[in-house]
């Protein structure tokens, strides 16, 4: 006999963007272990996944639609042209996952570890990292439109030629992190911490231009 909440308990954890609701759940999957199994082309919809083990797991091309993963690991798995669209993430470890052209589109991560976390490509776009301790992961080249980065800690992290037009950066702490080759534009420079954070010279001009600074080509004569 289960003794876990109801499927509407998981679905209130993650405040997505605008209050909507996470999305309904319509089968409950408890306790499974998928420890280094092969799930290529797999799907799933509407499913709340808990204490699911998908360690060292290797999914190419599988589909996770309206989902919830509750204290579900991750760990050192693999995931290549995967998607988990609009998808709830609550207490779940990412360590040492790797995530290489997958889709994470309206996805919701509330509490999660991302330690030693590797996205490489793919589309983020829409998705709620509110608070997310990513100091120690790594975005190359992954479009991130209006993803919710509020009080994100991204400290000595990496989000290099990252795509965040119209990302929410409110109070984010970037400093030390590797941002070149990323679209700042819905940076506010004096809302963030931008301390020792690694910029083009194209991004420092328009972070300059941001702070209403008259950004001029030298001149000799003055």
């Amino acid at each position: 006999m289960s003794l876990l909440p109801p499927v509407t308990e998981y679905q209130s954890m993650a405040e997505r963007a605008y209050g909507a609701p996470a999305p309904e759940t319509h089968s409950t999957r408890v306790g499974e272990s998928w420890y280094g199994e092969d799930l290529n082309h797999q799907t799933h919809t509407a499913v709340l996944f808990s204490e699911l083990d998908m360690t060292e797991v290797t999914n190419k091309g599988s589909i996770f639609t309206d989902c919830t993963f509750r204290r579900a690991r991750f760990n050192s798995s693999v995931h290549v042209d995967a998607a988990f669209l609009n998808c709830t993430f609550v207490a779940c470890k990412f360590f040492d996952a790797s995530f290489t052209d997958c889709k994470f589109v309206g996805a919701m991560f509330d509490g999660c570890m991302f330690e030693v976390m590797r996205v490489d490509g793919g589309d983020w776009s829409f998705a709620g990292l509110p608070g997310a301790d990513l100091r120690k992961a790594k975005f190359h080249g992954t479009r991130m439109r209006e993803v919710d980065l509020t009080g994100a800690r991204c400290e000595g992290g990496v989000l290099r030629d990252v795509d965040l037009s119209g990302a929410w950066l409110h109070s984010a702490d970037f400093s030390r992190c590797d941002l070149r080759g990323s679209d700042l534009s819905a940076l506010e420079p004096e809302h963030v911490q931008l301390t020792g954070a690694i910029i083009t010279t194209v991004q420092a001009l328009a972070i300059a231009e941001a702070l209403g600074l008259d950004v001029r080509p030298g001149s000799e004569s003055g």
